[in-house]
């Protein structure tokens, strides 16, 4: 009966607007209206990353929570590990309505939010009360007007570690002007100076974008390795529209779900001939088969949200299971097993 009401309410919510939806969905988490299998697990499925132990290693990306608002029913959805965020020194509205497009023709998405969140208080706030369970991080950002982007970073961190089991470092999302920039190397190093100098035992990642080049690549990587940063995210939302065919794709934003899978995953297996920081993959992965493809691309662990507006919030335990399936077919006792196997 509840993956009946699931199929019946994600299919109404694909009629309304994206961010009415997406703000109902969260509600109807609260109210306990989406299955709550909860972590799903198995001694082939348990893997750990950084240090942090996860029951599975489906995450669910940020952006989907925020605020920090969904945690005790969203670590209950069968994910292994969430990510909330990101969040901001100062509360922020973030870009002009509409700013989020469903791209129903493509399996997709297209966002331009810029950051609007409550700001690291009130989030920090929220996850001091969290229930203690799957692992949760929180992805950090920069106010749209900081005299100082590099220095927010830090003092998001600074004011949530308490709270939280891992942070990442967000300098890859393109609704916030020239936030991109600070992928060059020298900007990045200064950055992430300046976060590892306050992170204290929290483990840090960092969350790349997928239209980089092969020396831009080469020199986040050994940015990342000097840094000692405890993972690399491949990757966030593309500026690349090739290929589609709703009517939306010329909205300015970061392009999310089916079309990003082929060049996040190639921007993975890079990554995995050129360090030997662990890797989390994500952009398009609406399936077990997805996420495994991931894995044996390189990554450890991977991560999810455009594929849950179209697959509803089961996929979350149906892609672990499946995973779960595809590993014991192969052969494997474990995840790491199969890390890289294709890179």
């Amino acid at each position: 009966m509840k993956n009946l009401l699931e199929r019946v309410g994600t299919r109404a919510l694909r009629h309304m607007d994206p961010e009415m939806a997406h703000g109902l969905a969260l509600k109807a988490l609260n109210m306990g209206l989406a299955a709550q299998p909860g972590p799903v697990t198995s001694a082939r499925l348990r893997t750990s990353i950084a240090g942090i132990e996860l029951p599975n290693p489906v995450g669910l990306a940020a952006g989907f929570d925020k605020n920090a608002t969904a945690i005790a029913p969203l670590s209950r959805a069968g994910f292994g590990w969430l990510e909330v965020g990101a969040a901001t020194p100062l509360p922020q509205p973030g870009n002009s309505k509409p700013r989020l497009f469903r791209l129903s023709e493509d399996d997709a998405a297209i966002n331009r939010f810029g950051f609007n969140n409550d700001g690291m208080a009130m989030i920090a706030a929220r996850l001091a009360k969290r229930p203690r369970g799957v692992p949760v991080g929180l992805n950090l950002g920069a106010n749209k007007d900081s005299a100082n982007r590099a220095e927010d970073f830090a003092r998001v961190l600074q004011h949530c570690a308490p709270h939280i089991d891992f942070a990442t470092v967000n300098v890859s999302s393109p609704n916030t002007e020239k936030l991109r920039d600070l992928q060059g190397p020298m900007a990045l190093a200064a950055l992430l100076d300046g976060v590892m100098q306050v992170r204290g035992t929290t483990p840090v990642f960092l969350k790349i974008a997928p239209d980089l080049t092969d020396q831009d690549l080469a020199d986040i990587a050994k940015v990342a390795e000097d840094a000692r940063i405890s993972a690399i995210i491949a990757t966030n939302t593309t500026l690349d529209r090739s290929g589609l065919t709703s009517p939306h794709a010329g909205q300015a934003g970061g392009l999310s779900g089916q079309p990003l899978f082929d060049k996040s995953t190639q921007v993975l297996a890079k990554l995995r001939r050129l360090t030997s920081v662990p890797l989390i993959g994500v952009g398009g992965v609406a399936s077990a088969e997805q996420a495994y493809a991931k894995i044996k691309a390189g990554a450890s662990a991977v991560q999810l949200y455009t594929g849950l507006v179209y697959g509803g919030l089961s996929l979350a335990a149906d892609i672990a299971k499946g995973l779960d399936a595809l590993l014991a077919q192969d052969g494997h006792a474990t995840i790491a097993e199969a890390v890289g196997q294709d890179a």
